[in-house]
């Protein structure tokens, strides 16, 4: 029976991820290692401040007592799975979008990140959502990536070691292409809302911004923000390596070496 470890970043007790594991038990035996607690954008970060536990839930489910999704998965690895690997890593559904530059803060994307890292084939999957209407129940996110886990163990994992697959979903489609594309330009704003407390002491909440985005020069393949805008499911191949190396001769010119 193939194996399947699943994380998150919104929580163990996220309906995202009630959602995913119910679309992957016909494709395997499933095991959950999710956060405690809500641990969105927080990249791809592990805890070294303080000692992690594992905490039992349920039957193959655990949370991480104040853990992130990427040490769910580094310490699964490394304790559940000692001397195997699991079939699949699967990261999600988060609830809201990860798509462009927010891949590099999403705590969704770092559990994918971290199973790569060591070797397991990854996806992450999201819900992208109008977060004024009430939740989406996640019905076209489930069947997508029931279709993809099907296709992957009838066949192999299409990516080269070190790259995963960023699935984002659009909202209330009932039908919708899936189209491959490639991490769009987002721009982002200033979104610090000031407060005070009853003392008069400040603080700030960050808030959502706005999908604004650009498709990058020279790509005629849709970005996965134009796909998802236009209905579509996006699927984009991301890879670890963040070398420029289109910049590397300049570099050279400019130190002089």
């Amino acid at each position: 029976m193939k194996q399947i470890l699943v994380t998150n970043d919104d929580g163990y007790e996220s309906e995202g991820l009630l959602a995913l594991v119910e679309a992957l038990r016909p494709h395997g035996q499933v095991t959950v290692v999710a956060p405690s607690s809500e641990k969105s954008a927080c990249g791809h970060s592990l805890t070294l401040s303080h000692p992690l536990s594992f905490i039992s839930v349920g039957d193959d489910f655990f949370k991480l007592d104040d853990g992130t999704p990427s040490d769910c998965i580094y310490l699964a690895l490394h304790s559940m799975f000692e001397g195997r690997k699991p079939d699949l890593v699967v990261s999600g559904i988060n609830k809201g979008s990860n798509m462009g530059e927010d891949i590099t803060y999403s705590g969704t994307a770092a559990g994918a990140m971290e199973a790569v890292l060591h070797g397991v084939p990854a996806i992450a999957v999201s819900q992208v959502m109008d977060f004024e209407k009430p939740l989406p129940d996640f019905a076209l996110a489930k069947e997508t990536i029931s279709d993809l886990v099907e296709k992957i163990f009838a066949s192999e994992f299409p990516l080269p070691p070190r790259q995963f697959l960023n699935v984002n979903i659009p909202p209330e489609v009932t039908e919708a292409a899936t189209k491959v594309t490639y991490a769009g330009h987002r721009f982002y704003a200033n979104d610090a809302h000031l407060h005070r407390n009853p003392r008069g002491k400040e603080y700030y909440w960050l808030g959502l911004h706005p999908l604004e985005y650009r498709a990058r020069e020279g790509r005629e393949e849709l970005c996965d923000f134009e796909a998802v805008m236009r209905g579509h499911i996006s699927v984009s191949p991301i890879m670890l390596d963040l070398s420029a190396y289109a910049s590397m001769r300049t570099l050279d010119d400019w130190l002089g070496v």
